[in-house]
């Protein structure tokens, strides 16, 4: 057991006088199903006749970039484009992430640089704009919005995209190739149009929207991508228009089976969060590992763990201030907060109709003082018991940190071993955590 010593700087330091359990390094082991070559199974994909022939000689096609953090998206993109240039044609790519990286032109293509997407390493041109056409209104007076480049300058467009369970509702189809028709390509204007009818309603309208799409512009098929337990490709899949919700379905249970999600111990008194970004989640952490999402649409009631507090101790570099989702948290760290830029987080938060995502947390300077106002805040914790469990982010879930009180409940658990000894919850000089992770 460390005992923590009161210091009088800080009022607040008034909590910290209490007694804190050791905690020791935990492995978990994660599916690790693998694709291969990715230039090898896009080949194959392109291989197949009834996806080689829908794309002749001298068509202009256009691929879709994405916001999210795709495992080597930058590889998947290049290849599709020399698939695309080998039958003949004039592959381009277009910005698509509804109002993602500010809602301009310049901000997208930013967002997709960052991911190594650019003019020089795909080999192809990259046009970006937030323009769109009104592809008409469905029932319910639902109206259908796309990329208006693509739209008029493409003979051919192919959405690419990961699909995996979404953040913050749940349908038959979540994140995946409907959603990128529906949103992606529907820019500013079809992903503010979705959120102000509330996120509970995603899961009926994406697929109607898609496939009003689908029946409007030449869209033969969608490169589905799936992504195993360690955010690696497991599966690239070229998915024909004809039957692209029905095998969407599909690949959705196959993507919510590979899911990291943390051991499913029944309480952790705190989760701490190393890092939270775009780049890991949509949300920032993903909603599907700690329980708790901006929208609030989804039950994680009956969910393992139920997780008394949160702690957020930084945003990633790749998010690029973007803290979205921090409203998740009850306890951040400084660093986190002074990293956020007001003006993509409120543009991702308003346009999402959940401002409460863009709240900041009770902010405090250190770890040490994070760790013992989140005890201090949690239900009955007796002294010394304290559940607490540390993780890099929601897309890093092989190794973690556990307090001793949880170590007991991992006992026959499969899949999950203490790869280290207990050690002190150290803090250095700064009050930082001595641990690495």
């Amino acid at each position: 057991m460390t005992m923590a010593h009161t210091q009088t700087e800080n009022p607040l330091d008034v909590f910290t006088d209490v007694t804190l359990p050791r905690w020791a390094l935990v492995e978990q082991r994660l599916d690790d199903t693998s694709v291969g070559d990715f230039g090898e199974a896009i080949a194959r994909e392109f291989a197949r006749p009834e996806i080689q022939s829908t794309i002749g000689p001298g068509q202009k096609v256009a691929l879709t970039a994405g916001s999210r953090g795709i495992d080597r998206i930058a590889e998947v993109l290049r290849a599709v484009v020399d698939q695309v240039r080998g039958l003949g044609a004039e592959p381009f790519i277009i910005t698509a992430m509804g109002s993602h990286g500010g809602a301009t032109d310049e901000g997208q293509r930013e967002v997709i640089a960052h991911y190594g997407v650019t003019e020089e390493t795909m080999g192809a041109p990259i046009r970006a704009s937030m323009e769109t056409v009104h592809l008409g209104t469905i029932e319910g007076n639902v109206p259908v919005w796309f990329d208006r480049i693509a739209y008029e300058e493409a003979d051919v467009v192919i959405p690419i995209g990961r699909v995996k369970p979404h953040t913050s509702f749940r349908g038959p189809t979540e994140s995946g190739l409907m959603k990128m028709l529906a949103i992606g390509l529907g820019k500013q204007h079809g992903a503010s149009w979705f959120h102000s009818h509330g996120i509970g309603t995603f899961g009926d309208l994406i697929p109607r929207v898609a496939q009003h799409t689908l029946s409007h512009v030449n869209i033969p098929f969608g490169i589905a991508l799936v992504e195993n337990g360690l955010s690696k490709m497991a599966l690239i899949e070229a998915v024909p228009r004809d039957g692209m919700y029905e095998r969407e379905c599909e690949l959705l249970e196959i993507a919510r089976g590979m899911l990291a999600v943390l051991p499913p111990v029944a309480k952790v008194d705190v989760l701490i969060v190393d890092e939270i970004g775009k780049d890991i989640s949509g949300d920032g952490a993903d909603p599907n590992v700690v329980h708790r999402g901006v929208a609030n649409e989804i039950d994680f009631s009956d969910d393992r763990p139920s997780i008394q507090r949160a702690v957020v101790r930084g945003l990633t570099e790749d998010t690029e201030g973007n803290a979205s989702g921090i409203g998740m948290f009850d306890f951040a760290l400084r660093r986190a907060v002074d990293a956020m830029d007001p003006i993509p987080t409120y543009m991702n938060m308003l346009t999402a109709k959940a401002p409460q995502g863009a709240k900041i947390p009770i902010t405090v300077e250190n770890d040490r003082q994070a760790l013992f106002l989140a005890i201090a805040s949690a239900l009955r914790v007796e002294e010394g018991t304290a559940k607490i469990l540390r993780i890099r982010s929601t897309k890093h879930l092989t190794q973690m940190l556990l307090s001793e009180p949880l170590l007991a409940e991992l006992e026959g658990m499969d899949g999950v071993v203490r790869i280290g000894a207990p050690m002190d919850i150290g803090f250095d000089a700064e009050g930082m955590f001595a641990a690495e992770l």
